[in-house]
């Protein structure tokens, strides 16, 4: 049994790691993807700080995919996406309030 720090992460294993991370893998994810311990991956993060922005680089490409979907769909006119766009940037600018009514008012507000 050899001892002392894990080989290095072969080639395969690294483009299997940066597939799992373009898909949103979180690390546990992506290395369950490569078949490699967290304490592989990190050791290899802290031994080669690139990697590691480079992982967290693809970690956001879904979130920049949708992005561009979302902004395709709006040149495109779809006005189902504007409309989701409105709510959401105008939705959080609205300020909800709790009215409370008793039972009579609520039967009365139904005639």
């Amino acid at each position: 049994m050899a001892l002392g720090r894990p080989l290095k992460l072969t080639p395969e294993v690294i483009q299997k790691l940066e597939v799992a991370f373009i898909a949103g893998c979180t690390d546990l994810e992506a290395c369950c993807y490569a078949d490699i311990g967290k304490s592989s991956l990190y050791n290899y993060c802290n031994d080669h700080p690139d990697f590691m922005e480079r992982k967290e680089t693809l970690k956001n490409q879904p979130i920049m995919q949708a992005r561009f979907i979302v902004q395709e769909s709006l040149t495109n006119g779809d006005l189902n996406t504007a409309n989701r766009v409105i709510d959401r940037k105008e939705g959080q600018k609205i300020v909800q309030t709790n009215v409370e009514l008793t039972h009579e008012q609520w039967l009365d507000s139904l005639e």
